[in-house]
């Protein structure tokens, strides 16, 4: 939309001179604006998927994070272009997000994505000094995730009414989901071609497009093998889903919404009151295996976390889950 258009649109009888030359001048600083944030933008989404490799969510995200900026720079900092923002700005647009309720842990994440914004321009030549150098994320607690015990991965998966057409689809997603502690991005976006059956193992496409081979248990191959004769033989399978090993009716790969309602039912109908997901899976299977005296080096590299300090904190759930016992059971406790 350009000046001219927008003052069609405007009154102009309800502007003076003086008024109408104001209004003008606005505007224009108002498009400056939108353009030097919008290029910022751009650009930033293109080195998160190029050269970062970030998947579509992911880059979402920061995105997210870079409209918040700019929408806090619009309204309370009088229009400022992203090179002019400085770190008082950004102590103030924390301040900002902290009224508007937003949680500690939220806010952090934010931050990160800013930081990582602000790095890029710098790089890019688009401004001399980060401004987020000094900058400090809220104080959080680590939290711990929720784990399911294996009495209750079991009563989950014995919960798919295999009497349905998708049940052993179901049935083997969630052995999938358990056997090998899949991302849930992991789990829709799990090819064929990457099965190694004869020798236990799948190929696994995680964050950043890095590639990772992980055991697959009997019990799973079992089931998705099934799976393959029972019902996805069944279907018309979409030309650009041939390769995708789970999917919907309509023969497509299966979105990540779905998995997680499907997931949310089932907990519901085994009679789970805490929140359970994909994710929650994941947990247990990380736990689990720290709890069986699995090396701490191992896991990390079945999970594909990039820090082992990631992986540490299923160390500090099998300590609490000691501390648990301890204290209920020791006489002296």
């Amino acid at each position: 939309m350009d000046v001219i258009f927008l003052l069609q649109k405007v009154h102009l009888k309800e502007f003076t001179k003086p008024k109408l030359l104001i209004f003008v001048i606005e505007f224009k600083n108002l498009k400056y604006l939108i353009m030097k944030w919008e290029d910022s933008k751009k650009g930033f989404e293109s080195f998160l998927r190029l050269e970062k490799g970030l998947s579509a969510n992911s880059i979402a995200a920061y995105i997210n994070d870079i409209n918040k900026l700019m929408v806090f720079a619009d309204e309370e900092l009088k229009k400022l272009a992203p090179e002019k923002v400085k770190l008082a700005h950004l102590k103030k647009f924390v301040e900002w997000i902290n009224d508007k309720g937003v949680s500690p842990r939220t806010q952090a994440r934010t931050i990160s994505g800013i930081k990582s914004f602000f790095k890029y321009l710098l790089m890019e030549g688009k401004i001399t000094n980060d401004p987020t150098t000094l900058l400090e994320s809220p104080k959080i607690g680590r939290k711990l995730p929720d784990v399911l015990t294996i009495e209750e991965i079991d009563l989950m998966i014995d919960t798919v009414e295999l009497n349905k057409p998708e049940g052993q689809r179901n049935k083997a997603m969630l052995e999938t989901l358990y056997s090998c502690g899949l991302r849930v991005s992991e789990l829709v976006n799990l090819k064929i071609s990457n099965l190694s059956f004869d020798q236990g193992y799948i190929k696994v496409e995680g964050k950043s497009n890095k590639e990772r081979l992980v055991p697959v248990s009997e019990k799973a191959v079992e089931e998705i093998n099934k799976y393959m004769d029972v019902y996805r033989k069944t279907l018309k399978i979409s030309k650009d889903s041939e390769d995708i090993l789970f999917l919907n009716r309509r023969g497509k790969k299966l979105s990540r919404v779905m998995i997680f309602t499907i997931i949310k039912n089932l907990a519901i109908k085994a009679g789970f009151e805490k929140k359970i997901g994909p994710h929650t899976f994941r947990h247990s299977f990380a736990t689990h295996l720290i709890n069986g005296g699995a090396d701490l080096r191992a896991v990390q590299e079945m999970l594909g976390h990039e820090s082992i300090l990631t992986t540490e904190i299923y160390t500090h759930l099998d300590r609490d889950y000691l501390k648990t016992t301890l204290n209920q059971f020791h006489p002296r406790s």
